[in-house]
């Protein structure tokens, strides 16, 4: 049975954020630190798949108990979720023959940053391009790259369906608004949209609470549907619906604080935030 280890729950610059000195970085305690999201799969054929390297990956493999993936996801070019790469080069790891799955347009990138050449012409890497769709099977498991609309100044974005052999899971740590995401589906509706996937459980981007967060900057610079908005759309939880758990939080988040209104909030309408370190058996 496949497992999933959710290894990071926040945005790219992760909690305490560099530099921040407001109340929500400066007061956080050693437990209540968060990695910048990621997820480690463990498949029933023994393989093992990190989604997103980021650069906590030393403390995120001691989380997830594993020293060294042979298998590499990336949803996309932002730096949070990339610059754990060259941790598994020789200065560090010095890993050999990881399977690098990316989108085209991410593997021409990973070409074209002399970093990362290297490390493919050194034999840390192997690149393994994927589409939109297809399904890519590991025994009786597979995982399913599906494309999302989100900021392209470098790549494309790719969500992840993992499908076990009980149940499916997505990870969409990122995209810019549900109206963009739904409409490239041909849905008018969250859940027309998780029906479609047919998924069991879904990590979906958290990032921001509400756009009061923004501190005058536009959504269009910044753009991830807030939660508030996620769980307007879809109201109350039914009996029948995916299980969703919010990630990739910003250091500015109120759901990082338990006491919260907006903690309550979620909670009480039946969804979930996230925790860090939390499995999935599949």
């Amino acid at each position: 049975m496949a497992e999933a280890t959710l290894l990071g729950i926040a945005q790219d610059g992760g909690r305490p954020q560099p530099s921040c000195q407001k109340p929500c970085c400066m007061d956080v305690k050693p437990d209540e630190v968060a990695y910048p999201t990621s997820l480690g799969l463990s498949m029933s054929d023994e393989s093992n798949h990190l989604f997103d390297a980021t650069r906590n990956l030393g403390e995120q493999l001691k989380i997830w108990g594993e020293n060294n993936p042979k298998h590499v996801w990336l949803t996309h070019a932002h730096f949070g979720h990339v610059d754990g790469l060259g941790l598994f080069g020789r200065e560090t790891i010095g890993a050999k023959d990881i399977k690098l799955h990316v989108s085209q347009k991410m593997a021409e990138l990973i070409h074209a940053t002399p970093q990362w050449s290297l490390m493919l012409d050194q034999g840390v890497f192997e690149i393994i391009p994927f589409k939109t769709g297809d399904i890519i099977q590991f025994g009786t498991e597979s995982i399913e790259p599906i494309i999302v609309p989100h900021r392209d100044e470098l790549s494309d974005m790719h969500a992840f369906i993992i499908r076990g052999e009980n149940k499916s899971l997505l990870y969409l740590p990122d995209h810019d608004t549900w109206e963009e995401t739904l409409s490239s589906y041909g849905c008018k509706l969250i859940r027309e949209w998780f029906d479609k996937l047919e998924i069991d459980t879904a990590f979906i981007d958290g990032t921001f609470w509400s756009q009061h967060e923004l501190s005058g900057r536009l959504q269009s610079e910044v753009p991830h549907p807030p939660v508030s908005q996620t769980i307007a759309h879809l109201g109350t939880r039914l009996p029948s619906d995916v299980e969703i758990h919010f990630i990739h939080l910003n250091h500015t988040n109120p759901l990082y604080d338990k006491s919260s209104s907006a903690f309550r909030t979620v909670e009480s309408m039946g969804w979930k935030v996230a925790v860090q370190g939390m499995k999935i058996k599949l």
